[in-house]
């Protein structure tokens, strides 16, 4: 299963990849942007380290900026 998944993929066009792989680019590169600023801000270097490091398409930056990178209140 997984080699016929890996042989489909290898056989797309690259007419097809370029632009999907430009607009992964332009979802993730915002989003990690924001994430590492806010998480550089807040002093949270584990963070920081994992949203460099992990590629999650977005959804931990995500999850980090709405959820995580609150400041608790005093």
């Amino acid at each position: 299963m997984l080699d016929s998944f890996l042989n489909s993929a290898a056989n797309l066009s690259p007419a097809i990849t370029i632009p999907v792989l430009f607009l992964i680019l332009a979802w993730t590169l915002p989003w990690k942007g924001v994430a590492l600023w806010k998480a550089s801000r807040n002093g949270h270097k584990k963070w920081f380290v994992a949203l460099l490091v992990m590629n999650t398409l977005a959804i931990l930056e995500i999850t980090y900026i709405f959820y995580f990178s609150k400041k608790p209140k005093d």
